[in-house]
């Protein structure tokens, strides 16, 4: 059983990179998607009794926000697996600005995001984390270094 968190502000590749990596073999819960926290909880909860694996597809830019994700999936017995999604604001706000639609978020979101970013740490209860760099030509993962 594997539940991972995407953590990061808007536009840094996170819904790409579950696509890229995940779309096959993990639910996706995303607030984008299912639009209010009540569904989320309906979907999660499905996953936690059927054992079933899960991407966690939000900012979840607070140590608070991950908390309650960490929490449940330790409870049912998850290994847990962040994913830190390299939040340069000039590169979020760039990507955003080619996006139309609902699809866009305006300045403020993302800079407001950007405000409250507390990087994600081992001590939060996550088993592994790891550093995701969005590039020309696609995504670099690293592990996580707390140095």
């Amino acid at each position: 059983m594997h539940a991972i968190l995407f953590c990061g502000i808007q536009a840094t590749g996170k819904s790409s990179f579950y696509k890229q990596q995940f779309f096959k073999t993990h639910m996706h819960l995303s607030l984008d998607v299912l639009k209010t926290r009540h569904r989320e909880g309906k979907f999660l909860e499905t996953c936690l009794k059927t054992q079933m694996p899960f991407v966690i597809d939000n900012t979840n830019v607070s140590i608070a926000e991950r908390k309650v994700y960490i929490d449940l999936a330790r409870l049912h017995g998850y290994k847990i697996s962040g994913y830190y999604f390299q939040s340069k604001i000039s590169d979020a706000l760039l990507r955003n600005s080619t996006r139309t639609g609902k699809e866009y978020i305006p300045e403020t979101g993302i800079k407001g995001a950007f405000n409250r970013l507390e990087l994600p740490t081992h001590n939060e209860g996550f088993d592994e984390l790891f550093y995701v760099k969005l590039t020309e030509d696609g995504f670099i993962t690293t592990p996580w270094d707390t140095e």
